[in-house]
């Protein structure tokens, strides 16, 4: 996945999370940040990166998103390890 549509695709996110009352209000209390915050941080690789992290942390939250933008389920999780700094460690 290109890093411009992984980019794409986690604005999509994190604009869906604050369209979602509940969701946006546990994802501020995860990530410590205020809605301001959110708006001058929005195009920030690492909260995007923590906006796809959370997302992924919930099945039905990806199915919902996912359908909501006609995605497929792993589109999330692609987009995630395709924005710089991104990659998965392995430690192992």
């Amino acid at each position: 996945m290109s890093a411009d549509r992984a980019e794409t695709i986690a604005l999509q996110a994190l604009a869906w999370l604050v369209g979602h009352e509940e969701l946006r209000d546990v994802f501020l209390g995860a990530t410590g940040l205020s809605e301001t915050d959110l708006r001058g941080r929005a195009s920030d690789p690492d909260l995007l990166i923590s906006t796809l992290d959370f997302l992924t942390m919930d099945d039905a939250w990806v199915i919902a998103f996912c359908e909501a933008h006609g995605l497929t389920y792993t589109d999330p999780l692609w987009a995630r390890q395709s924005l710089p700094g991104g990659a998965q460690l392995h430690w192992t």
